[in-house]
C-alpha cells in the first residue's frame, strides 16, 4: 500500500453538505413508522410478538452479547498498547484539534446523561435490596452493598466505553486517516471495497446504524420521561399517568424542534455545558451534605472489588444462575450501549482528530469511566449508606422503580424540593440535547455522511425518535423499551464485530504503526495468530501474499502485526 493513502486530509477537507439519500431516508422512515403504527394500533399483538422474540433472543443469543462485549474491551486494550497505538487519526504530522483539557471535558460530557440520572441511585439500590443471583450475599448487608457497586461499575464503565471506543475509532480512522465519508459504512471499505460500501450493502449497514440509534435513543428519552413524571408526582403532586408521559414527550420534543430550526448550535453546546456543571454541582452537594466519609471509604473499596470481580462478571451468561436477571440487566445494557455506538462513536471521532490511537483509546476508556465511578459512588453509595443506617428507608423506593430512587435520596437531604426540581430540569435538558445530537447523527447517516445534514431531516428523525419512545411507553413502559433495544441490537452486534474485522485489516497495512516490538514474545505471537500474519524469525512481519522485499519497508515492517 502506498504511503500517501495513509496521509489524508483532515475533516475540514471532507464534503460538508451532501443531500439526503432518497432511498435510505424512505426505507428508514417507513420502517420506523411501521413499528410506531404497529405498537400504537395493535398494542396487545405487538407486546406478544416482542415478548416471544425477546425470549428467543435471550435463549439463543445471550452468549453473543456477553462474548462480543468482552471482545470489544480486550480489543481496545490490545490496540492501545500494541504498535497500532502509534497511528495518528489524521495526517502523520496532524496536531490534536482540541487541547487535552477541552478534549477531556467533552468526553466527560458524553459520559453524563439521562441514563446516569435514571440509574445512578436506582441501580445500586436495587442490587443492594435484591442482590444478583449467584452473588451469594444477603440483601441489605455490607456484602450486598459492595456487590451492588461492583455491578454498577461493571454495567457503566470500561465495557460500554470499549463499545463506544471501537465505533469511534473505526469512524475516526475512516474519516481522518482515509478521507472517507462520515458514516459507518465508510469503515467497511476493506471488506466490501469502495463500490460496495457506497452501494446497497453499505446503505444496509447505515440503515442498521440508524435503526439502532433510533431505538437506543428512544429508550433514553423514554427513561427521561418516566423520571420527569415521577419527579412531578413526588414533588408537585401531579399524578403519574400515560397521559402525563405523552405531554412530557410532546413538550420536550417541541423544544428540540425549536432548537433544531433555530440553528443555534452554540446554544445547544452551551446547554450541554450547563448540564455537566449542574450535574457536577448536584453530585458535590450530595457528597458534602451526605455521608462524606463513607463515600470516600467506598470509592477505593468499590474500584478494587470491581477489578477483582471483573472476569467472573464479564463471563456470566445466566446459564447457571438466572437468565431472566441477566437479560433484564447485563444483556439489556450491552444492547443499549451497542445501539448508542453510532451516536457516541461519531461524537468521539469528531473531537479526536490528530490524536494517536493510544491517546484516543486510553482517554475514552479511562476518563468517562472514572467520572462514572465517582458519580455512582457518591449518588448510589450515599443512598445505600442512608438506608443501612436507618436515616431513610430508601429500599421502599426500589418498589416504585429506579426512576423514584433519585428523588427519594434528595428528599432525605437538605433542600430536597429544590434539588429535586434541579434534577428534573437536568433530565429535561438532557432529553433535548440527546435528541438534537442523535438526530444530527442519523441525518448524517442518511445523507451520505454529510457533516451538516438538512434541518428538516434532522427534525424528522428527532420527531420519529420521540414517537418511538411514546408508543413503547404506551405499549409496556420500561419493559417495552428494554425489549425493543435488545431486539434491534442483535443484528447490530454482528455489524460491530465486522467493524472490528475491517479496522484490524486496515491497521495491519498502515505504515504509521511502526515496527513490531521484540518484547512480550508470547503475547505478540498470540496477537499475530489472531490477526493472521506470519512473523519471521527476526520478529518482522511479512504478509504471505507479498515477497520479502515488499514486506520489509523503510518503516521496519509496518504491514505486519506485533505488540
Amino acid at each position: 500500500m502506498s504511503t500517501d493513502s495513509t496521509a489524508p486530509a483532515g475533516l475540514d477537507q471532507q464534503p460538508k453538505d451532501h443531500p439526503p439519500d432518497p432511498a435510505i431516508v424512505t426505507i428508514g422512515v417507513v420502517a420506523v413508522l411501521v413499528v410506531v403504527a404497529w405498537a400504537a394500533i395493535g398494542k396487545d399483538n405487538f407486546a406478544a410478538v416482542s415478548d416471544s422474540a425477546l425470549n428467543w433472543v435471550l435463549s439463543n443469543f445471550g452468549w453473543l452479547f456477553v462474548v462480543a462485549a468482552d471482545f470489544f474491551l480486550v480489543l481496545c486494550l490490545i490496540l492501545a498498547f500494541s504498535r497500532f497505538g502509534m497511528i495518528r487519526l489524521g495526517r502523520d504530522d496532524a496536531e490534536p484539534e482540541f487541547t487535552n483539557t477541552a478534549w477531556i471535558a467533552m468526553m466527560f460530557s458524553a459520559g453524563m446523561g439521562i441514563g446516569l440520572m435514571f440509574y445512578g441511585v436506582g441501580e445500586p439500590l436495587q442490587h443492594y435490596v435484591e442482590p444478583p443471583p449467584g452473588s451469594g450475599v444477603e440483601p441489605r448487608t455490607p456484602g450486598a452493598a459492595l456487590t451492588a457497586m461492583e455491578y454498577s461499575f461493571f454495567h457503566w464503565t470500561l465495557t460500554p466505553w470499549a463499545i463506544y471506543g471501537v465505533a469511534g475509532l473505526a469512524l475516526a480512522y475512516a474519516v481522518f486517516r482515509k478521507s472517507r465519508g462520515n458514516r459507518l459504512s465508510s469503515a467497511f471499505v476493506p471488506l466490501m471495497g469502495e463500490r460496495w460500501a457506497d452501494g446497497w450493502p453499505g446503505k444496509a449497514v447505515d440503515l442498521l446504524a440508524v435503526f439502532a440509534t433510533v431505538f437506543g435513543t428512544a429508550t433514553s428519552l423514554g427513561l427521561g420521561t418516566l423520571q420527569v413524571a415521577k419527579g412531578l408526582d413526588l414533588t408537585a403532586g401531579v399524578q403519574e399517568s400515560r397521559a402525563l408521559d405523552m405531554i412530557i414527550i410532546v413538550s420536550l420534543s417541541a423544544a428540540f424542534v425549536i432548537s433544531a430550526f433555530s440553528g443555534v448550535h452554540r446554544g445547544v453546546k452551551w446547554l450541554s455545558t450547563l448540564n455537566v456543571v449542574l450535574a457536577a454541582l448536584l453530585m458535590l452537594f450530595v457528597f458534602v451534605v451526605g455521608p462524606t466519609v463513607y463515600v470516600l471509604d467506598s470509592i477505593p473499596a468499590s474500584v478494587g472489588g470491581y477489578f477483582s470481580e471483573l472476569l467472573p462478571m464479564a463471563s456470566r451468561t445466566g446459564v447457571f444462575t438466572d437468565p431472566e436477571w441477566t437479560g433484564r440487566w447485563t444483556i439489556f445494557y450491552w444492547a443499549w450501549w451497542l445501539s448508542w455506538a453510532p451516536f457516541v462513536g461519531t461524537f468521539l471521532a469528531r473531537i479526536s482528530h490528530g490524536r494517536t490511537i493510544r491517546e484516543f483509546l486510553v482517554g475514552v476508556l479511562l476518563v468517562p469511566s472514572g467520572a462514572t465511578m465517582i458519580w455512582f459512588s457518591v449518588m448510589g453509595g450515599s443512598a445505600i449508606r442512608m438506608d443501612a443506617t436507618g436515616q431513610a428507608n430508601l429500599a421502599e423506593t426500589v418498589q416504585e422503580g429506579a426512576e423514584a430512587s433519585l428523588f427519594g435520596l434528595l428528599d432525605n437531604l437538605p433542600l430536597g424540593t429544590v434539588t429535586s426540581w434541579i434534577a428534573m430540569a437536568l433530565v429535561m435538558m438532557y432529553f433535548v440535547t440527546s435528541a438534537d445530537s442523535a438526530s444530527i447523527v442519523m441525518g448524517s447517516l442518511t445523507s451520505r455522511g454529510a457533516l451538516h445534514p438538512r434541518t428538516w431531516l434532522v427534525v424528522l428523525w428527532g420527531v420519529l425518535m420521540a414517537a418511538v419512545a411514546a408508543v413503547l411507553l404506551l405499549a409496556g413502559g420500561l419493559a417495552s423499551l428494554q425489549t425493543a433495544t435488545i431486539l434491534v441490537a442483535l443484528p447490530f452486534v454482528i455489524v460491530m464485530l465486522m467493524v472490528c474485522w475491517a479496522l484490524i485489516a486496515e491497521l495491519r497495512e498502515d505504515p504509521g504503526a511502526g515496527p513490531p516490538r521484540h518484547a512480550l514474545h508470547g503475547l505478540r505471537d498470540a496477537v499475530t495468530a489472531m490477526l493472521g500474519d506470519e512473523i519471521t524469525e527476526h520478529g518482522h512481519a511479512r504478509h504471505p501474499r507479498r515477497g520479502r522485499g515488499e514486506g520489509a519497508r523503510r518503516d521496519g515492517g509496518g504491514d505486519g502485526p506485533g505488540v
